[in-house]
Order: structure tokens, then sequence, then C-alpha cells
């Protein structure tokens, strides 16, 4: 079995139509609350959520088309495809955000897009200082020959 796995740098949001292919696992942890909506093929989920002991709240589910399952913030979700034969479909799956009962417009159309652009600015920043610290690498290349000492070999060369 292999496992697909989100990095680390893209837990920002991951909504969305998903494929997992047969034989696949995939592991889900989502910061905010989500819902798992199942559109094709036949899927065991195991959800582990921090704090709950009860078997409710947590343990082995057996999804199908049609199903969804709310996912609590925090929780960890293990997914597996049923159809193991390589010739299987795909599982087809939604991952969406399952917005709290009061967030209403001011949370899609405020709070949602802060959000986007802190991400969306903290990913510049991250790029920025990547970009200055390779040209930094570049320093005694950009000054070659300005009041540097010539190695032996490239004194050669002049």
């Amino acid at each position: 079995m292999s496992a697909a796995r989100i990095p680390v740098s893209d837990r920002w949001s991951r909504a969305g139509a998903w494929r997992l292919h047969p034989g696949c696992a995939m592991s889900l942890r989502p910061r905010d609350a989500a819902v798992l909506r199942i559109r094709r093929g036949r899927v065991w989920v195991t959800l582990g959520v921090p704090g709950v002991a009860s078997p409710e709240g947590s343990g082995d589910r057996f999804l199908q088309p049609g199903d969804a399952l709310l996912v609590p913030s925090g929780a960890r979700l293990v997914m597996e495809s049923l159809d193991l034969s390589a010739d299987a479909p795909p599982v087809c799956f939604d991952w969406s955000d399952a917005s709290p009962a009061g967030a209403g417009r001011f949370g899609r159309e405020v709070l949602a897009p802060a959000r986007e652009s802190a991400a969306a600015l903290v990913q510049a920043g991250l790029a920025l200082a990547r970009v200055m610290r390779g040209l930094l690498g570049y320093a005694e290349f950009l000054v070659a020959g300005r009041g540097r000492v010539l190695t032996p070999l490239e004194s050669l060369r002049s």
C-alpha cells in the first residue's frame, strides 16, 4: 500500500474534488472543521479525534457514494479505498470546509479572503527570502576582481 500525504507547507486550504486510487491511503488533518463527501467508490475511514474516547466520536467507518462525514478541527483522518483490484476506478470525493452556523456572509466574504491573503503574503515572504539567500550566495561572483586578492590560478588567466 502506498501513502499519499499533503505537504506541511500546503495546509492552508485543500478544499475541492479529489481522487484516491486503489491500493493507496491518504492522511488528512484539517485545521478547521471539514466535510468529506464520497462521490464514487467505497472507502474505509479511520477517524482519530484528540480528547474523544467514545467510539461514536472516533474510530473506523465504511463510506460509500452519497455518504458524508463531518471531520472536526484537529482530527486525523486516514482513508483507504476498499476496491483493491488494479483495474478499479479511483475513489472520487469532495473535501470542503464546514462553515460554522454563525459564520455566514461575513465569514465567506471577509474572513476567508483575509486568511487566503495572509497565506499568500507568507508564501511571498518565504519566496523573497529564498531569492535573497540565493543572490547572497553569488555575492563573490558579483564583485569578482573588485578589491579582492586573486588566487594564483585566477591571476594566471589575466
